[in-house]
């Protein structure tokens, strides 16, 4: 008689049928948010239009959404999870976004052409209005600013597939000094962040170029994580903030910090 072993990769859980996959998917959702948003079960056929899958059977890689309301025009957690070569989770992408707040077209340019978060094309007068906001780069909406509780639900489904690390890739600059202060450290990355600490500091390659010129290079964005990362993204390293990949240990923190009293 054949046991059933559960899936330890994405790739696996992505070869069940799909009432399966959602289902163990659906566990990797913090149930605070359900409660925040008052949301029916996931599994549920009233939760079914609410939390929404991209995950071809076959495929390594799966992109989850999880809507308050089925018409609203951004889902409040957006999740890109794939594996690594070695089988071990690799997020891509997370998003948590507050529907409650002013949105910012940061994502696309006025005639609608997607910027991939402004990665391939900028929409410079919507960042600007983000920036002014308070807004980091990348964000269309304010955050949740409850992403310590999701990465603990987030830990809890890594081992429950058996894996005793995960690992991240910070999109932008900010997201690498908030996952180091979630208890993340560097598989690659870390001389990067400290020489971009170095060159803010006063008299650095970074704060000279901290001249006004765009609403991005401010002086005061030396000393702000959200305001050098502005910087960061308008170009002032003179490459693309790239090739920075993080990784946790379920349930203990590595206590690294390359911004060292910086604030927010």
């Amino acid at each position: 008689m054949e046991t059933t072993v559960p899936p330890s990769t994405i790739g696996g859980i992505n070869l069940l049928p799909d009432p399966e996959k959602r289902t163990i998917y659906a566990k990797y959702i913090p149930q605070f948010l359900l409660d925040k948003f008052n949301l029916p079960p996931l599994t549920s056929a009233a939760g079914y239009n609410l939390l929404q899958f991209r995950f071809a059977s076959g495929s390594t890689d799966v992109e989850m959404r999880l809507y308050h309301k089925v018409d609203f025009p951004d889902p409040i957690l957006y999740a890109h999870l794939t594996d690594t070569m070695n089988g071990q989770i690799h997020v891509l992408l997370y998003i948590l976004n507050d529907p409650d707040s002013p949105r910012f077209d940061v994502d696309k340019m006025p005639d609608g052409t997607p910027t991939k978060f402004g990665i391939l094309k900028r929409n410079v007068e919507a960042e600007s209005k983000a920036c002014e906001a308070g807004l980091a780069p990348g964000q269309v909406r304010r955050g949740l600013r409850l992403l310590g509780e999701a990465i603990l639900a987030f830990e809890g489904f890594v081992a429950t597939l058996g894996h005793e690390m995960y690992f991240v890739e910070p999109l932008y600059y900010h997201n690498a000094v908030i996952f180091e202060r979630y208890g993340f450290s560097y598989q690659m990355g870390k001389r990067l962040m400290e020489s971009i600490h170095a060159g803010f500091q006063r008299g650095g390659d970074l704060f000279n170029q901290l001249d006004g010129s765009t609403p991005f290079r401010k002086p005061e964005a030396a000393d702000s994580i959200r305001k050098r990362s502005w910087a960061i993204h308008d170009g002032i390293l003179g490459e693309p903030f790239t090739n920075v990949t993080m990784y946790k240990r379920v349930g203990k923190p590595a206590g690294i910090d390359t911004a060292q009293g910086c604030k927010w």
